[in-house]
């Protein structure tokens, strides 16, 4: 065993697990290519200040789960825990927004967590996210969810469901909140576990989204936030499930889907599976109008998602790697040289492949091409290199082979 070893919750991603990664990223390319949406790419190091002020000193993920240190000049820098923090903050400091302007941008990449490692979740993870920058219509919250939908189903993902909330406006949630306080004042707070018991009074909202048995049963009979929306968020809200249903595609309504921070606004959305067990989401999302100006920027308005790609890999379960085309097996020493030349020659046509380099037995480079699955075995041998000739083995059909010249290879591979 080697003595230094990963890091607890870092994982090492080997063939065919990497190739996962690969489809799932270049899949986000394809389909939100298609929405006009390009990739942006943040540094994976931030300023601590930045996570603090966007996802809030009072959460988990800033006091228990974020990798903070300081640098040599003593300045707090912490690495990613989610994207949308770093989008914004290179939106605003690049200076290209103008009034009117929409961005669709979309990122890939790790973010690191501080938590309990456990089946789909790392401490190092990797997310897909998209951000569209500008309009305040429902129509774009519509739009964003039917590509997330477009999304998951190109990587072949079924059994899903949506669920959907509006989480109301700087109008009509307070309301709400009051409410939410007036209800949890008249039960026994006794019952909450300590997170909700401190939530109850400082943020109400997330007590709703809490999955202990016990407060959820003391919260069932919770006020509804559906029935607390103001007069502007309803027809938007309104507007977001006719253009879903519109599309053909089904969702629930989840009044329970929230989201803790006060820049979270109207539209909240939630993809989740049965086949991941307990860890059932697999995407969320929402509008977030007020992120930009918390953190020192213009008031825009946005809505967004983010994907965890380790719990999506889960889901597409065991991938097979393509079949090469050739293998090119060397059983004579006088043949090491033109093997790679060989490779090369159809490597640049297009085609894909490896080569045994040291000359060996015809029964033991043949079980090197039977390994690599290649289509076709290219031997070269004494006789071969006589005759300036090479011997192609059909790998998918026993038996059946032919010997060609060098320069006839590319059009006689099986």
């Amino acid at each position: 065993m080697a003595d230094i070893q990963k890091i607890k919750g870092f994982v090492d991603l080997f063939p065919s697990e990497s190739d996962k990664f690969t489809f799932l990223e270049q899949t986000a390319r394809t389909v939100f290519s298609r929405y006009g949406f390009g990739e942006l790419r943040t540094p994976i190091l931030e300023k601590t200040e930045l996570f603090c002020r966007s996802i809030g000193e009072e959460t988990d993920v800033v006091q228990k789960e974020m990798y903070t240190f300081l640098d040599r000049k003593d300045r707090s820098l912490t690495m990613r825990p989610e994207a949308t923090a770093g989008v914004a903050r290179a939106f605003i400091e690049s200076g290209l927004w103008q009034p009117g302007l929409i961005s669709r941008l979309y990122s890939l990449g790790p973010m690191f967590r501080y938590e309990r490692p456990q089946k789909g979740r790392q401490r190092q993870f990797h997310q897909v996210n998209a951000e569209l920058i500008g309009p305040v219509e429902p129509q774009a919250d519509a739009e964003v969810i039917l590509m997330l939908d477009a999304f998951l189903k190109a990587i072949g993902l079924q059994k899903l469901t949506v669920e959907l909330n509006s989480l109301g406006c700087p109008e009509c949630r307070p309301v709400f909140k009051h409410a939410l306080k007036e209800f949890f004042a008249g039960i026994d707070a006794a019952g909450l576990c300590e997170d909700c018991r401190r939530r109850a009074g400082t943020n109400p909202l997330r007590v709703l989204d809490c999955k202990v048995p016990g407060c959820k049963a003391l919260t069932k009979d919770a006020p509804s936030i559906l029935d607390h929306l103001c007069d502007h968020c309803v027809p938007h809200f309104e507007t977001v499930k006719t253009v879903l249903t519109r599309a053909g595609l089904p969702f629930t309504l989840n009044p329970r889907l929230v989201r803790g921070l006060d820049y979270y606004q109207r539209t909240t959305f939630e993809i989740t599976s049965a086949d991941i067990g307990a860890q059932a989401s697999v995407a969320g999302g929402g509008r977030y109008d007020g992120l930009f100006k918390a953190l020192g920027g213009p008031d825009i308005p946005a809505v967004g998602f983010a994907c965890g790609m380790e719990r999506l890999a889960l889901l597409l379960g065991q991938m097979e790697r393509p079949r090469p085309d050739f293998f090119v097996a060397v059983l004579d020493e006088r043949a090491e040289d033109a093997a790679v030349l060989l490779a090369q020659t159809l490597r640049e046509a297009g085609f894909s492949g490896e080569v045994s380099y040291k000359a060996g037995s015809m029964k033991s480079r043949l079980r090197q091409a039977d390994k690599s699955r290649a289509r076709n075995g290219l031997i070269l041998g004494e006789s071969e290199i006589a005759a300036s000739q090479v011997t192609i083995k059909n790998m998918t059909v026993a038996g059946e082979q032919k010997t060609v010249p060098w320069a006839q290879v590319i059009e006689n591979l099986y």
